[in-house]
């Protein structure tokens, strides 16, 4: 019988309330139809995130794989699609899925080898770099949620939000986010984006040095995907560095990378904002150093 761990049924409580505790309690007898299926043995101990339990099997075949189960949602429910279309280039591959329930058999790659292991945070950077160029070089499927959509609703909320905000040098920062986003609102972009491309959802494979994993897909502009790798491995002194070398790598326009990266920085200040929290201090430093 498969446990599901006790950090992963806290955060489907606390994230999706009654939904996500129906969830969990229904986790194992799910893990096991799933097993019998796809006609799969457990190869090891479960792992987990915030959102999906993830179960190493081998198929019938002796292939390694990993089945995984997750509560789809609004972000999630687009991953397999993007995952057909990059086809395993450049990300997992995708082996087999529910629709029904949103559970994938996924390829399985090197957890011990996440990129956030490489020493070199600039060769890191580089590396999430090269694999947004290629990811987002594929246009979103017709039907992928849009960042055009997701931009104007960031906008209707900004306002109330702001409001909500005691330091006023905070509210002038996220108004001059707010009033980047609008610059760019007409041109939301149709490349499909990865959306939480950051250090620890890249790992290593046999098949080829580093993979994407776990996308959050949308459609738009790949200048809102460069965000998660100046705030995660955070460091106020290679914010630019890393913004310039990924607007390089993938040949954007400055200019626009910037306002659709500080859109992003905006989409998590409101959530923290609408949740009773202050924005996140590294966030704000994003914004400070990115706005100057």
């Amino acid at each position: 019988m498969i446990e599901v761990p006790a950090e992963l049924a806290a955060s489907q409580s606390e994230f999706n309330g009654e939904a996500g505790r129906a969830f969990v309690a229904g986790l194992p007898r799910m893990t096991e139809e799933f097993l019998d299926r796809w006609g799969l043995r457990v190869d090891g101990p479960s792992m987990y995130g915030v959102c999906a339990l993830v179960v190493p099997v081998v198929r019938p075949d002796d292939t390694p794989a990993v089945l995984k189960l997750q509560l789809t949602d609004e972000e999630s429910v687009g991953e397999p699609v993007a995952l057909r279309v990059w086809g395993g280039d450049g990300a997992v591959r995708l082996l087999d899925h529910d629709e029904a329930t949103g559970t994938m058999l996924l390829e399985r790659l090197d957890p011990a080898r996440m990129l956030s292991h490489v020493p070199d945070s600039r060769e890191a950077v580089l590396v999430i770099a090269r694999l947004l160029a290629h990811l987002t070089s594929f246009p979103a499927p017709e039907g992928m949620r849009g960042l055009a959509g997701i931009a104007a609703a960031m906008l209707d909320r900004a306002s109330a939000a702001l409001k909500r905000v005691a330091d006023p040098a905070v509210r002038r920062l996220l108004a001059d986010c707010a009033a980047a986003v609008r610059e760019v609102l007409d041109e939301p972009g149709d490349r499909l984006l990865h959306w939480d491309l950051h250090y620890e959802n890249v790992l290593a494979a046999g098949r080829a040095p580093w993979l994407a994993i776990d996308p959050k897909p949308l459609s738009g502009d790949p200048g809102f995907d460069l965000y998660p790798a100046l705030n995660n491995r955070f460091d106020p002194d290679e914010i630019l560095w890393r913004f310039d070398a990924m607007t390089d790598v993938l040949s954007l326009d400055r200019a626009r990378a910037r306002a659709w990266t500080l859109g992003r920085l905006l989409q998590n200040c409101l959530w923290d904002i609408e949740d009773g929290r202050e924005p996140d201090p590294r966030q704000l430093e994003i914004g400070r150093r990115l706005r100057a």
